[in-house]
C-alpha cells in the first residue's frame, strides 16, 4: 500500500511543478579566491564571506551570540563549506521547453486544430499541444493531451510509443517488484492492445481483455482451442490430395510432399512457378537446396499453405519462414509469422534477441513488440549499448525506418528521458540529432533545435549552442533568441547579447522573462529596474526575488533577505528557493528553520544536492540535527498538528519527513505527505 500511495506521488511529477535553478551561482574555485583574497575588502564582503563569525563586533565587543559552544563552531564551519552566493554570479534559467510569446493565443490556436481536424491528424495536433503544455508548471495538462494523442492514434508505432510514454509519467518503473509488461487494466496502455492497428477512439478507455484471450491481429483466437487439423500434419505431406496435385520440394537428401495448388496460393511467384508457364509446373520434383532453407522451415511452409497455422513450430522456424516469406513475396505467411513472433516478445531478453530479425526482415509489429519492451523499460533499458545503439545512430535510425518505426514521436519521447536522466550526455545529443533528422513541420523543429541549443550551453559548447538556438529561431521560436543572448554573453560579448534582448522587448509585446534575461547584460540601478518590470509582468518568475534577496545579504541585511526570498516561497514552492532561504538561516544560526527548509527540500526532491551541487541534502540534515532542537516522536506528531491547524505546508512536510525516518512504514504518513504534495 505505502509503495502504491508514494509512487502516486512520484507519478504526478509534483518537482514539475517547482522547477528551479539550484543556486549554484559560486564556483569552488571562486570561493576559494576570495578566502584567500585576505583583508583587502569591506568589512561587509568579510561579513559575506564568513557568514557565522557574528559573535564580535569590529571593537572587540562581545555579542550575547558568542556563549555558543564549541560545537556550533564546529558545525558552522561544515555548514557552509562553499560561502554564500554572489549576486554577480547569478544567472536566470532557461527554459528547455517550448515557449510562445502570447500563451493565450498559442494555445487557443492549438485548440482550434484540434477541433477542426481530420480525425486520422488529431494524435499528431494532441502532440503539439503537448509540446506546448509541456513548459507549464502543472504537470496534469500535459499527460492529458498525452491521452487524447493515444486516443486518436491509429498506426501501431504511434500506439506503442504514446501508451510506453503514459506509463513512464506514471513512474511505474520505480515501483518495486513491477513488470514492464504489465497491464493496468485499460486500452489505452495495455501492451497488447497497443499492438492493434486501426482507429478507434471510443473503446480506448475500456477495459482490456488480454489476459483471457489472445489478440492476433485480425483474428482473435481461444487459448484453449484445439487445431482441428492436426491429423493432417502427422506425416508431414498433404493428406486428401491425389497424387498428380502434389509436387515435391527436394532438399539435400529429403522430400517434402505438398499440395501445388496450396502452395500456389502462397504468392504471385509460388503461383508462376507451379501453375505457370515455368518449367517447374510441370515436374513432380523441385530441387530447393540452393535457396538457404531448411528443411524444417519446409515442412512448416507446407503446413501453413494447408492450415495457415504457426503455434505448433518453434521460434527458430517461425524465424526462418518469415526470411522465406520475404523472399518469395508470400505476405500472408509473413504476416501470420511476424504477429506469432510479436506474441513471444514478454521481457528484454526477448527484445534483444528478436529485434535483429525483425529489423532484417522489416517485420513490423515484431519491431513494434521489441521496441514497446524498450520503451516501457525506460531508463533502465539506456544501459544496454545495443538498444542505445539502435536509438541514437544514424544507421539505426535508417534500420527502424525501414521497418515503420522512426518517428518524430519516438525521438521526442526519447531525448525527454535522456534530458532527465542525464542533461549533458553523449547519448542526450545523439538523440536529439535523430529528433531533428525527424522533424518535418515547424513546431517539431522549433522543439528539437531549441533543446539541442540547451543542451548544448549545459555542455559549455556555446558556438554549437548560439548555431541551434539560431536554428530554432529560423523555424519560429522567438524564445531561442534568449538562448543565442546568453551564448554570446558566454563568448564575452556582453553588448551584443544586450542589443538582441533590447530588439526583442521593442519588436514585441513586453513579457517578464524579456526584462529578466536583459537584466543579466545590464549593472546597478537599470539591471533594479529590469527586475522590478519582470516581476510586475510576471510575479511566478523567481529569478528576481532571487537576485534582490542575494542583494540585500550582500548588504548585511540578512532579515530583509529572508523577508524578499519569502515573498516568491509564500506562492509558489521550489528547491532552489528553499535551498536560498536554508543558507540565510544558516548564517542567522536558524538552525531550526534551516533544518526545516532542507528537509523540505528532500521532500520535494530527494536527491538535491546543496551549495553548488557539492552537497547532499541528506548530508546536511545530518550535520543540522545535533544543533537543532530535538523531538520524540509524540513531539512530532503535535508540532505536525499545530503546523496542519495554521496551513504551514512547508513545516509540516519538515515534520513527516522527520516522522519516516523513524518509522519509513508509516502508511498514514505517507497518505499525510501525499496530501502536502497534492497542494
Amino acid at each position: 500500500m505505502q509503495h502504491n500511495i508514494f509512487t502516486s506521488i512520484r507519478s504526478m511529477k509534483i518537482m514539475d511543478g517547482c522547477k528551479g535553478t539550484q543556486v549554484h551561482a559560486l564556483k569552488p574555485s571562486a570561493v576559494a579566491a576570495d578566502r584567500s583574497g585576505g583583508g583587502g575588502g569591506s568589512a561587509g564582503e568579510k561579513a559575506l564571506h564568513n557568514p557565522l563569525d557574528h559573535s564580535k563586533t569590529q571593537t572587540g565587543r562581545t555579542k550575547p551570540a558568542s556563549t555558543a559552544t564549541p560545537k556550533h563552531d564546529a558545525v558552522s564551519e561544515a555548514l557552509l563549506p562553499c560561502g554564500l552566493p554572489v549576486s554577480e554570479l547569478l544567472e536566470p534559467s532557461i527554459e528547455p521547453c517550448l515557449k510562445p510569446l502570447d500563451l493565450v493565443e498559442t494555445l487557443a490556436r492549438v485548440h482550434r486544430r484540434v477541433e477542426n481536424c481530420a480525425a486520422l491528424e488529431k494524435s499528431e495536433v494532441c502532440l503539439e499541444q503537448c509540446a506546448v503544455f509541456r513548459g507549464l508548471p502543472d504537470p496534469k495538462l500535459f499527460r492529458r493531451s498525452l491521452r487524447e494523442a493515444r486516443r486518436h492514434a491509429a498506426e501501431v508505432h504511434a500506439k506503442v510509443v504514446l501508451a510506453s510514454w503514459l506509463r513512464y509519467e506514471r513512474r511505474e518503473d520505480e515501483l518495486v517488484g513491477s513488470n514492464s509488461m504489465d497491464c493496468c487494466g485499460r486500452n489505452v496502455e495495455c501492451p497488447k492492445a497497443s499492438l492493434v492497428p486501426g482507429y478507434d477512439h471510443e473503446s480506448v478507455f475500456d477495459r482490456c481483455s488480454c489476459s483471457c484471450r489472445e489478440i492476433v491481429d485480425d483474428y482473435v483466437v481461444d487459448q484453449g482451442r484445439q487445431c482441428s487439423t492436426s491429423h493432417e500434419c502427422d506425416d508431414g505431406g498433404g493428406g486428401g490430395g491425389g497424387d498428380g496435385d502434389d509436387v515435391y520440394f527436394c532438399i539435400g537428401d529429403s522430400e517434402i510432399r505438398c499440395r501445388r495448388f496450396s502452395m500456389a496460393a502462397l504468392s504471385r511467384p509460388f503461383e508462376t512457378m507451379l501453375c505457370g508457364g515455368f518449367v517447374e509446373s510441370g515436374r513432380e520434383k523441385i530441387n530447393f537446396s540452393l535457396n538457404c532453407v531448411s528443411v524444417q522451415a519446409m515442412m512448416g511452409v507446407e503446413v501453413f499453405s494447408r492450415t495457415k497455422r504457426l503455434s505448433q513450430f518453434p521460434a527458430n522456424v517461425i524465424i526462418e519462414m518469415l526470411s522465406f516469406a520475404n523472399k518469395f513475396c508470400c505476405e500472408g505467411m509473413k504476416r501470420a509469422c511476424d504477429v506469432h513472433l510479436a506474441s513471444l516478445v514478454l521481457d528484454m531478453d526477448d527484445a534483444v534477441l528478436l529485434i535483429e530479425y525483425g529489423l532484417e526482415e522489416t517485420a513490423h509489429l515484431l519491431v513494434a513488440a521489441c521496441l514497446q519492451v524498450f520503451l516501457r523499460e525506460l531508463p533502465g533499458s539506456m544501459q544496454h549499448w545495443s538498444v542505445m545503439r539502435l536509438f541514437c545512430s544514424p544507421e539505426g535510425r535508417d534500420r527502424l525506418a525501414l521497418a515503420g518505426h522512426a518517428s518524430f514521436v519516438l525521438y521526442y519521447f526519447l531525448s525527454q528521458v535522456a534530458m532527465e536522466e542525464e542533461m549533458g550526455s553523449n547519448m542526450t545529443v545523439m538523440l536529439l540529432e535523430r529528433l531533428g533528422e525527424c522533424a518535418a513541420e515547424g513546431w517539431q523543429k522549433q522543439v528539437a533545435y531549441h533543446h539541442l541549443g540547451f543542451v548544448m550551453l549545459e555542455r559549455k559548447e556555446y558556438k554549437e549552442a548560439q548555431n541551434w538556438f539560431e536554428a530554432a529561431v529560423e523555424a519560429g521560436h522567438v524564445y531561442s533568441l534568449v538562448g543565442v543572448a546568453r551564448a554570446k554573453y558566454k563568448h564575452g560579448h556582453i553588448y551584443s547579447a544586450y542589443k538582441i534582448i533590447n530588439s526583442l522587448i521593442e519588436d514585441y509585446k513586453p513579457v517578464g522573462w524579456m526584462y529578466q534575461e536583459r537584466s543579466l547584460y545590464c549593472t546597478g540601478k537599470e539591471k533594479m529596474v529590469d527586475f522590478v518590470s519582470a516581476t510586475e509582468l510576471d510575479p511566478t518568475l523567481s529569478f528576481p526575488y532571487k537576485y534582490r534577496a542575494v542583494s540585500l545579504l550582500e548588504e548585511n541585511k540578512i532579515g530583509a533577505a529572508i523577508s524578499e526570498i519569502d515573498k516568491i516561497i509564500g506562492f509558489k514552492v521550489s528547491p532552489d528557493c528553499l535551498e536560498l532561504r536554508a543558507w540565510f538561516l544558516i548564517a542567522m544560526k536558524d538552525y531550526e528553520g534551516a533544518l526545516r527548509d532542507v528537509r523540505a527540500i528532500l521532500t520535494l526532491d530527494p536527491n538535491y544536492m546543496m551549495f553548488y551541487g557539492n552537497m547532499h541534502g541528506g548530508h546536511l540534515v545530518e550535520l543540522l540535527r545535533p544543533v537543532a532542537q530535538q523531538w520524540s516522536q509524540a513531539d512530532c506528531w503535535m508540532q505536525l498538528y499545530d503546523r496542519w491547524s495554521s496551513v504551514d505546508d512547508i513545516g509540516s512536510l519538515a515534520v513527516v519527513h522527520k516522522m519516516l525516518e523513524n518509522d519509513p512504514g508509516k502508511s498514514i504518513l505517507r497518505f499525510r505527505q501525499s496530501l502536502l504534495l497534492l497542494r
